[in-house]
Order: structure tokens, then C-alpha cells, then sequence
């Protein structure tokens, strides 16, 4: 692994997951080499001994980054989307306190659905 790669930690199992992982490696160009992506399909040991716990990580975004450091939720997106020139400006209106909260709400509320459409909750 390259010293300035991070790691997503994604639901291989859901569509939408995986059509979000194309979308951005599409917008990322070269740069989406430097992302490792994990799937955490059956993986629920391997995210305890991370210290992410498994039926969290089906509720949010979890991000390792180039040091090690698990991050979750919007500060996932900020990082990941801060890799990519085109999605920088998005990134920094996600660390917004006005917006912030809104869209963890929004966030919550999509996963949560699409949770329950596959019997997950």
C-alpha cells in the first residue's frame, strides 16, 4: 500500500455502494489509485479488530486515512471527496456548520431506508 493511499470501508453488498464507489473513481481519474477499497461484506471481524463495529460501519461511511486514523460519517466524505480536485469544493461544503448537520440528517435517513429495503433493520 502507498504511503498516501486511504482505505474505504464500503458495502459491497449494495448496489447503490457500488455504484457510488464508479461514479467516484470515474471523477477521480489517476488520482482514484491512491484509494483502497474494502469490502465489508462478511468482514465483521476484520472491522471489530479495526475498531469499527460492523453494524455501524452498514450506517456510515468509515475512512482510514494515509496514517492509520479511522474517521466516520461527513468526516469520510470530506476526505475522500478532498482527494479529488473536482469534488474539493463540495468537500469543504460538507465541513460547513449549517450544512453539517442537515446533511447528516438527510445522510442517516437514505441509509436507514435503503437498510430496511434489504431486511438489514
Amino acid at each position: 500500500m502507498g504511503k498516501d493511499k486511504i482505505t474505504v470501508y464500503y458495502d459491497g453488498a449494495c448496489p447503490k455502494c457500488i455504484r457510488d464507489r464508479q461514479n467516484y473513481e470515474k471523477l477521480a481519474g489517476k488520482g482514484g489509485e491512491q484509494v483502497c477499497w474494502f469490502d465489508i461484506t462478511g468482514q465483521e471481524g476484520r472491522l471489530r479488530e479495526l475498531g469499527i463495529d460492523p453494524g455501524k460501519a452498514l450506517t456510515e461511511l468509515y475512512v482510514s486515512d494515509e496514517h492509520g486514523r479511522i474517521v466516520s460519517e461527513l468526516d469520510a466524505y470530506i476526505l475522500l471527496m478532498s482527494r479529488v480536485p473536482m469534488l474539493k469544493p463540495v468537500a469543504w461544503l460538507l465541513g460547513l456548520p449549517l450544512i453539517r448537520p442537515l446533511l447528516a440528517r438527510i445522510y442517516h435517513r437514505q441509509v436507514n431506508r435503503r437498510l430496511r429495503k434489504r431486511g438489514l433493520i
